[in-house]
């Protein structure tokens, strides 16, 4: 839900600030949809540098915020014994047992552990579909500015702000 509502309200600040700029430029006119596109790049990237601290907190930090989940199937080219790049299947893991150096098991986990992988792809994908939404209100509010009721909550208005540039 989070990663979903931050994509949507990054998609509206990006939106506004291109539509601020729009309003200011008397000399040029950007069309609706360059405005949703460059909005709709904006949550994203906002999303990415999110993941990009998730990561970094996680390796030189040692927290978790990429959350680990345990699966029950792998699909790698690691694992082809001839090295062809030939995608290898392993399906239905029961527990996966974890060793140190010296031999010792350190713990038996139920399947596989994938590291963070499915959370940050989830997170991306969520933040996604909340600036879809956002770019789908935000366009049909260019189109009817006067009509719409949804979108112009979420966009920051030029009050008092007159310089031409």
């Amino acid at each position: 839900m989070l990663h979903t509502l931050n994509g949507f309200l990054m998609a509206a600040i990006g939106f506004s600030l291109f539509d601020l700029l729009n309003d200011k430029l008397k000399s040029i006119e950007l069309s609706p949809i360059f405005l949703c596109l460059f909005s709709f790049c904006f949550s994203m990237m906002i999303g990415v540098i999110w993941e990009f601290f998730e990561y970094g907190m996680d390796k030189f930090v040692h927290f978790d915020m990429q959350k680990d989940e345990y699966i029950n199937e792998i699909h790698t080219v690691t694992l082809d014994p001839e090295n062809n790049n030939n995608v290898v299947s392993i399906n239905d893991i029961d527990y996966t047992i974890l060793y140190d150096k010296n031999g010792n098991e350190l713990v038996r986990l139920d399947g596989y552990l994938d590291i963070g992988l499915n959370d940050t792809m989830e997170d991306l994908i969520v933040n996604f579909i909340g600036a879809i939404i956002f770019n789908v209100f935000g366009f049909i509010y260019l189109k009817n500015r006067d009509k719409d009721r949804v979108v112009k909550n979420f966009i920051i208005k030029n009050k008092g702000f007159e310089k031409n540039i």
